[in-house]
């Protein structure tokens, strides 16, 4: 068991001595901004970004629904109560 643990270990090591550079590094590392790869990944971060902020808003004006919700019905219960008391 050992063995095979140390030769799976070993070939890991050799495939990775063998791995060309490129493959290791984006265009960004290797200063090449203006390259077609690096303005497609600026693209997809800026995609990214907008999903999260339009589900951050959207989530932001849910509890601000929420809040004006529930502040209407306590206003609500709260005239409904003074009414209650005013007929007694």
């Amino acid at each position: 068991m050992k063995a095979k643990r140390f030769l799976l270990l070993f070939a890991g090591l050799i495939f990775l001595a063998r791995v060309n550079g490129v493959a290791l590094g984006c265009a960004a590392c290797f200063g090449q901004s203006d390259s077609p790869m690096a303005h497609g990944m600026n693209a997809g971060i800026y995609a990214l970004l907008g999903v999260v902020g339009t589900v951050l808003c959207a989530t932001a004006t849910f509890f601000v629904f929420l809040a004006r919700r529930s502040a209407a019905v306590a206003k609500l219960e709260e005239s409904s109560t003074e009414e209650s008391s005013k007929g007694q």
